[in-house]
C-alpha cells in the first residue's frame, strides 16, 4: 500500500472555504477509488498548513483513481471552486510506502 500525503499552504483567512473543499473530497475520493485517511486543518502552530492523506493499493491504483477523478463532475467542480476562490496557495504531493505492521495501530494498556 502507498499513501499520498498532500501538503497544502492555505490562505488562513479562507479556512472555511478549505474546510468545505476537504469535506467535498470526503464524498468524491472514495467514489473514485481512493481510501481517504483524512484531511487535517491547522489547529495550533502554523495557521496556513493543511494536510490530506489518501491510500492506494499501488501506484497503478493511484493512476486509475486520477483518471476517474478527472471524469467526475463533482471532482471537477471542487477543483474549479478552489481555483476560483484561490484559498490554496501551494500544494505538494509525496508518496510513502505504508508499513503494514504500524498502520492504524490502536492504543493498548499492555506493559512491556
Amino acid at each position: 500500500m502507498i499513501t499520498c500525503f498532500i501538503r497544502y499552504q492555505i490562505d488562513p483567512f479562507q479556512r472555511a472555504a478549505f474546510r468545505q473543499y476537504a469535506e467535498n473530497w470526503g464524498r468524491i475520493i472514495p467514489r473514485c477509488g481512493g481510501h481517504l485517511l483524512g484531511y487535517f486543518l491547522p489547529h495550533e502552530g502554523s495557521n496556513d498548513i493543511a494536510w490530506g492523506l489518501i491510500a492506494f493499493e499501488s501506484l497503478a491504483a493511484y493512476e486509475a483513481y486520477r483518471a476517474r477523478l478527472k471524469q467526475d463532475a463533482e471532482g471537477m467542480s471542487n477543483f474549479a471552486m478552489a481555483q476560483e476562490l484561490r484559498f490554496i496557495l501551494r500544494e505538494e504531493r509525496s508518496f510513502c510506502e505504508t508499513l503494514d505492521s504500524t498502520f492504524c495501530r490502536q492504543p493498548t494498556t499492555e506493559t512491556p
